[in-house]
């Protein structure tokens, strides 16, 4: 645990703070393990971002492969909040190697105790069939929304900072559900995302950001459904494991589309599905995450 002064980020360019955060750190003492440190950004409420996380976890893995082999699935558990104030120790173990793949599993501790576990698996790339669901039609383009600064006049500044201070331009279809819902109560919404400047030229480093930016907003698939904002009164949400399916390379500087639906909520959990698409309709990714949430008039 440290003091939170030199493991917490606090930089102005939010981008440069995504990039900080995947910079990790080899562990020169323990030359022989494939251990890692991570530093978290700078949160309003003091917890680690689970997309931070979990990107952190697949750069980690990314660090042990054979040349390349880039992420095709992960596969992980949100088991503790993580304190954004501390470091973030990242270990890995190499299960698997083969011709084609390798399999990685990393755990993530603070305090000794896991925060985070994750299995993924890598590919070479390789020809073979394929396919891919069509973006679907009718959602108006990113440039055609209002930018997220038009939607949070009235907010708590502590809260407001939670979205001004992120690197991710966001923009909602139909519309936010922040302090409210607007139009009908459905299970599914769409959302265009990039990174707020050009980030470099290494397609790993994309592809774990699109890591870190699946997890943000596909939870709001469950929430719009039952018509509740995030400013919800006691509302309480916390991601309790995440999964997805690398399926074709995108540049996370270049608007994606992100296309989300619950197809199911019951016993204070929800399921989110997601398919994230380039601009020109390309399929990239698919994601599924379950969430735990309180609200008390459902309690």
């Amino acid at each position: 645990m440290t003091d939170g002064t030199s493991s917490e980020i606090v930089e102005a360019d939010p981008v440069a703070s995504l990039l900080a955060v995947l910079d990790l750190s080899s562990n020169g003492a323990r030359t022989t393990e494939d251990i890692f440190t991570g530093v978290s950004q700078s949160m309003p409420l003091g917890r680690v971002y689970g997309g931070q996380v979990l990107s952190q976890s697949i750069v980690a893995a990314s660090r042990t492969l054979p040349p390349g082999r880039s992420v095709h699935s992960m596969h992980g558990y949100f088991l503790r909040p993580g304190d954004s104030s501390a470091e973030i120790t990242f270990a890995v173990d190499r299960i698997h190697d083969g011709r084609s793949f390798s399999t990685r599993r990393t755990q993530a501790f603070q305090d000794g105790v896991p925060i985070f576990s994750m299995i993924a698996s890598f590919q070479d790339e390789d020809p073979g069939l394929e396919h891919a669901a069509p973006m679907p039609e009718g959602i108006p383009r990113a440039e055609e929304l209002p930018d997220i600064e038009d939607h949070l006049i009235g907010l708590h500044p502590m809260s407001k900072r939670m979205f001004t201070d992120r690197p991710l331009d966001v923009r909602h279809v139909p519309s936010p559900i922040y302090l409210h819902v607007e139009g009908e109560r459905v299970p599914r919404q769409a959302v265009w995302f990039r990174t707020r400047r050009r980030f470099p030229d290494d397609p790993d480093l994309h592809r774990a950001a699109l890591a870190y930016m699946s997890d943000m907003t596909i939870q709001e698939s469950v929430l719009r459904a039952h018509g509740i904002a995030w400013a919800t009164p006691g509302l309480k949400v916390a991601s309790l494991d995440h999964a997805m399916w690398w399926h074709r390379f995108a540049r996370v500087d270049e608007w994606l589309l992100y296309v989300q639906e619950s197809p199911n909520a019951r016993g204070g959990r929800g399921l989110a599905t997601g398919r994230i698409y380039t601009a020109d309709g390309i399929l990239v990714a698919s994601v599924a995450q379950e969430i735990t949430i309180r609200v008390p008039d459902h309690a």
